[in-house]
């Protein structure tokens, strides 16, 4: 995930500071109820499968440049489904900032704006799975229907911060908003896949119960609220 460098400059790009310290400070209380739930080592461990996994969905994936940014499978409903919605925002964060350190630096002055694309999104995704999957519902249970819904909406939370970006930084300008555009209608085709693949990902952890109560995984994957 990168928001093109240059696109936001000069003092525009505080905002993406202020951005990304709120979703660090919404992660750490997430981590906080996690560490309360299931104690530190399954958070941790929960944390670093998602670390690898996004690194994996970053710079092993297919991904290709289009229009103000980059087109990514970032399986963000999946990580959430299986490992919770703390390990996620972590690992999200972790890979993004290896990507960075060890094979683009340059993105590095856009992190702010990448993180923040990439977890404000997660966040919306947790409130809008407490509304459409009923308490008595485990995630290995899930109908098409509601992973289709739950992709949907972390794919298109991305898309919209990623023209919020683009927009605070090169104005309204058609050329910029033809870029957005493309950029969206590409990356929405990501939403034909992820609820496949959520859905794969749970039938294989359906077929596997021994995880139940696992530490590798989230409580909630097989158990209701």
């Amino acid at each position: 995930m990168h928001i093109e460098p240059g696109l936001v400059a000069g003092t525009k790009i505080v905002l993406s500071y202020a951005t990304a310290a709120a979703a660090s400070g919404y992660t750490l209380k997430l981590a906080y109820d996690s560490l309360r739930e299931k104690g530190l080592p399954s958070l941790a461990l929960r944390a670093a499968i998602a670390t690898v996994a996004a690194f994996a969905f970053f710079e092993v994936l297919p991904h290709y440049p289009v229009g103000v940014s980059e087109v990514h499978f970032i399986l963000g409903s999946t990580l959430f489904l299986i490992l919770g919605a703390a390990p996620a925002a972590i690992g999200l964060a972790m890979g993004l900032l290896l990507q960075g350190l060890f094979f683009a630096p340059f993105d590095l002055p856009q992190y702010g704006m990448n993180v923040t694309t990439l977890l404000v999104p997660l966040f919306a995704l947790q409130v809008i799975a407490a509304r459409i999957i009923a308490p008595n519902t485990a995630y290995v249970n899930l109908s098409y229907g509601q992973a289709f819904a739950l992709s949907t909406a972390y794919q298109g939370g991305v898309v919209a911060w990623v023209a919020f970006w683009a927009i605070w930084g090169d104005g309204f300008a058609a050329g910029n908003l033809a870029s957005i555009a493309t950029f969206g209608a590409a990356y929405m085709l990501v939403v034909l896949i992820e609820p496949i693949a959520d859905l794969a990902v749970l039938a294989g952890a359906k077929a596997l119960r021994g995880l139940n109560g696992s530490p590798l995984v989230t409580p909630r994957l097989y158990n209701a609220a």
